[in-house]
């Protein structure tokens, strides 16, 4: 682990700051959005919209939504826009012509984006298209709201390592990630018990084994509480994106996978949860809206005003607690095997995810093989003698990329069991 990362007061060379190690912001902020036309980009620009005097868009990147992006850009007056597929450039400038917006395709023109001179970046580009652009911003030394799991997931070591020598400041925007952020300065690191996340337990949480395993792509996609795009719904109903958010949160403050629990939370109002010595439990809540933790991010050190719902504990009336159950959500105990076994395997678990996912949605396999196939392309690429630490962006996607061509090779005879 890297023990840099972590955030405790204290810690000269932490890359995940504390609030009061740091002068408030003054002025204008100027702000990047990585990822600006999904759902993490739409929450980010809603808080920006809502504070005009107070931000200045450098730079919006978006996947494949040319009108979506070439809007935004135009609303936000930003001054660089990048498109990640290169086929798309000429559809993107015709959609900018007439303003003096520079714009770029592919992968140099993101990694251009994340480059370019802005005081904060939201990292939200989804898979390990991310990684790169994420790395451009934390080598300049920048501000990072982290919204993208594969940074740390595919090379967490890595990531942290070069946000120290850069001296970035790492800020965690999921909500989960946040909530422990904000609980864990209320300690030092010698007095940490234990870390919890909570997870809604999806849209299967009280479902035997025998139905999730033969569930359909509509009831996967019923989340009760969150809205989120189709792979991270997917990822919630199986509670593999608990699995990565254990794998984050472990590279993220320099934690062991002993120090790092699960409870399951139907309410998703408490988000995360510290236990330290004395027994004292310190819990951040919110309503079940990602612009909260990104409103922590954007402001901080300081809190803005926010555009989520109050709480109101009084009109939910209670909350609830559940352990989680590794026997019908194998996902989440691979994720811990992952971390544990460490050099590439949280790589490979989530590459073989991703595969199992995209097969999923087309049909091709049970909900109930997705982690059939996550655990059989783990034990392959233990067996054959793959397991190396991690050194650069390159090897991490080498990585990504073996394990996706192990997953689609296993494939076959996945889908063959379940039938």
């Amino acid at each position: 682990m890297v023990l840099a990362a972590v955030l405790w007061c204290g810690d000269p060379m932490s890359a995940v700051p504390l609030k009061n190690d740091q002068p408030a912001h003054d002025g204008v902020r100027s702000v990047s959005v990585l990822g600006a036309t999904g759902s993490i980009g739409d929450s980010t620009l809603d808080l920006i919209r809502a504070a005009p005097d107070k931000y200045r868009v450098e730079a919006l990147t978006g996947n494949a939504n040319i009108a979506g992006l070439a809007k935004l850009a135009k609303e936000f007056n930003a001054r660089f826009v990048a498109v990640a597929d290169p086929a798309r450039l000429g559809e993107l400038r015709a959609a900018l012509a007439g303003t003096d917006i520079g714009c770029g395709a592919g992968e140099s023109a993101l990694i251009e984006a994340a480059a370019r001179p802005a005081d904060w970046v939201m990292a939200a580009i989804s898979g390990a298209a991310g990684l790169k652009p994420a790395l451009a911003a934390v080598d300049r030394g920048a501000t990072v709201a982290l919204a993208n799991k594969e940074c740390l997931v595919c090379a967490g070591d890595f990531f942290m390592s070069r946000a120290v020598a850069a001296n970035a400041r790492i800020l965690p925007a999921d909500s989960e990630h946040n909530a422990l952020y904000q609980a864990l300065a209320s300690g030092n690191r010698h007095e940490l018990l234990r870390v919890i996340i909570t997870a809604s337990g999806g849209p299967f949480r009280t479902w035997a084994a025998e139905d999730i395993e033969q569930a359909t792509l509509a009831q996967a996609l019923k989340h009760p509480n969150w809205s989120m795009g189709q792979k991270i719904t997917i990822d919630s109903a199986s509670m593999m994106n608990k699995g990565l958010e254990v794998i984050e949160a472990s590279y993220l403050f320099a934690l062991s996978p002993d120090e790092i629990d699960v409870l399951v939370h139907p309410q998703s109002i408490v988000h995360g949860l510290v236990e330290f010595a004395d027994h004292s439990v310190v819990a951040q809540l919110g309503a079940p809206d990602m612009r909260i933790p990104i409103a922590h991010c954007l402001g901080w050190p300081d809190r803005i005003p926010g555009r989520a719902a109050r709480l109101d504990l009084a009109s939910i009336g209670q909350l609830t607690f559940e352990a989680p159950d590794f026997v019908r959500f194998p996902g989440l105990r691979l994720a811990y095997d992952a971390l544990r076994t460490g050099n590439g395997a949280t790589t490979v678990y989530n590459a073989a995810n991703e595969v199992a996912v995209a097969a999923f949605i087309a049909g091709k396999i049970r909900f109930g093989a997705i982690a059939r196939l996550v655990e059989d392309t783990m034990n392959g690429w233990v067996r054959a003698g793959n397991l190396a630490p991690l050194g650069s962006a390159d090897d991490a996607i080498a990585v990504d990329h073996s394990a996706r061509k192990m997953a689609a090779t296993l494939l076959p005879q996945i889908a063959a069991k379940a039938s």
